[in-house]
């Protein structure tokens, strides 16, 4: 058991003893800070919320809130979750839980009542904790897990949405200080800042400022341009850790199918040493923030079984490229209702049944982006758009985030972000007239003992948890 608050030491992080410790688990997306295809919402988490509190009520609509907060997860989650030998769980947030944007730089104390609870929980059963804001003041990617339901990433362009981001560090900094079970502070989630310059620069600052509050925790830095690019970076901060994304295409519906070619193993090896070429550069430590496959439904694809076993495959064998280079890594995600979680709820749960139709609405509107399948009306709808910009617009495909195609951006604008975001009303009205025993029910729905485990997935982790050189 490693002892004592985590630092860099060259290469490695190592525990006040100087051992090395390999952080290795995943994150609870989805939770503090929550997203359309974890749960089954339309559109971005403040307009699910805002009609959820229209259609509720404020008393109800908190107390809901607050039980399915709680129930997401328990002490029955830290205890499997370290059975499997993982010892490091993401914390992605909402900064809108510390923080209104009408009454700035206000700490509400109410945001840490399940932040604190879930820290402490996997301290009792040996798990550290990466607190990660999700999302930030103006949004600090244009895409719908940082609540932005704009394509404008208005954080890197006003000064004060960076100023409340690094007054909000300062009091979650403070608050945790010394706590030896906080690995430490993930400060922006997957940025985008198209001048490639602002972001370095940020990280400089935010740096400076935690450590005034908090000297000892590591800050954990993700790359440029959803965590992929490390162009304007030329720095090595003290006592941080660099991460990346990993995400493979052929984890994907829409990717090609993974059979463990010989090409398709070195595209693997190639895309993990693109991505970490800042870090191998440099002598730093490695954290790969998120990765991994979305998984077939068996009640919709006939041929489910197969396509799991083979993303399995893909990701056992990028697995074995982070063992080799032993880096910690945090898989994308714990919970969800079906799409990609170590557990899942059940799909007879109230939650699943009640959401049901809303979900194969979705399905064939393309209103989420994770895990889009094949539907003929909006293909019809898309293409000739796409070939009608492109056509017209020459820079439209090189459009920043240049790992957008013209599709992409059309997808999160229109589908995603538009489209999606008139369905959110018909969703809370789901909920219409529910009284508190209802609501209880569907938020319990979320509780471990009521979800089913995703055991191909979870033997692979098991596996890997604690592998050593």
């Amino acid at each position: 058991m490693a002892t004592g608050l985590l630092r860099v030491k060259g290469d490695n992080v190592v525990d006040q003893n100087g051992n090395a410790v390999v952080l290795r688990g995943a994150a609870i997306g989805g939770w503090m800070n929550m997203e359309n295809f974890i749960t089954g919402f339309a559109g971005h988490e403040s307009q699910h919320r805002a009609a959820m509190r229209k259609v509720l009520g404020p008393e109800k609509y908190e107390f809901f809130f607050d039980k399915w907060l709680e129930y997401f997860f328990t002490d029955a989650d830290a205890k499997f979750f370290a059975e499997l030998g993982l010892n490091c769980l993401r914390l992605p947030f909402n900064y809108r839980h510390f923080e209104d944007d009408m009454n700035p730089r206000v700490l509400k104390e109410s945001g840490f009542k399940h932040l604190d609870r879930v820290v402490e929980l996997c301290a009792k059963h040996g798990i550290y904790t990466i607190l990660d804001m999700h999302t930030v003041p103006g949004g600090q990617n244009p895409d719908w897990h940082s609540d932005n339901p704009t394509s404008y990433a208005a954080f890197w362009d006003y000064k004060d949405h960076q100023d409340r981001t690094v007054w909000l560090w300062e009091q979650i900094a403070a608050r945790y200080k010394g706590n030896h079970w906080v690995a430490g502070y993930n400060p922006l989630n997957e940025p985008c800042d198209p001048e490639h310059v602002r972001l370095p620069a940020f990280y400089a600052r935010i740096e400076k400022a935690i450590r005034k509050v908090d000297p000892d925790h590591i800050l954990w830095l993700d790359g440029n341009t959803f965590a992929m690019e490390w162009r304007g970076f030329d720095t090595v901060l003290p006592n941080c850790v660099y991460a990346m994304h990993d995400y493979s295409s052929m984890g994907f519906p829409t990717g090609d199918r993974y059979k463990g070619t010989p090409d398709q193993k070195q595209h693997l090896e190639s895309q993990y040493s693109r991505k970490a070429q800042f870090m191998s550069t440099h002598a730093t430590p490695v954290w790969n923030g998120e990765f991994g496959p979305v998984y077939a439904d068996p009640a919709l694809d006939t041929d489910a079984e197969t396509i799991n076993q083979e993303r399995y495959n893909l990701l056992g064998d990028q697995l074995h490229i982070y063992d080799k280079h032993q880096i910690h890594w945090s898989i994308w995600l714990y919970k969800d209702i079906g799409l990609q979680g170590m557990i899942y709820t059940n799909p007879q749960s109230k939650w699943n049944q009640k959401i049901k139709p809303f979900l194969e609405k979705k399905k064939d509107f393309w209103l989420d982006k994770w895990g889009r399948r094949p539907a003929s009306e909006p293909e019809a709808a898309l293409q000739p758009l796409v070939d009608w910009i492109d056509k017209v617009s020459p820079t439209a495909k090189t459009t920043y985030p240049t790992s957008w195609n013209t599709e992409m951006h059309v997808m999160r604008n229109v589908f995603n972000c538009f489209l999606a975001g008139t369905f959110v009303d018909e969703f809370a009205a789901l909920f219409h007239g529910m009284e508190k025993d209802d609501l209880e029910e569907l938020a319990h729905s979320f509780h471990f003992d009521q979800c089913v485990q995703r055991e191909g997935l979870n033997q692979i982790l098991k596996e890997h948890a604690r592998v050593r050189k």
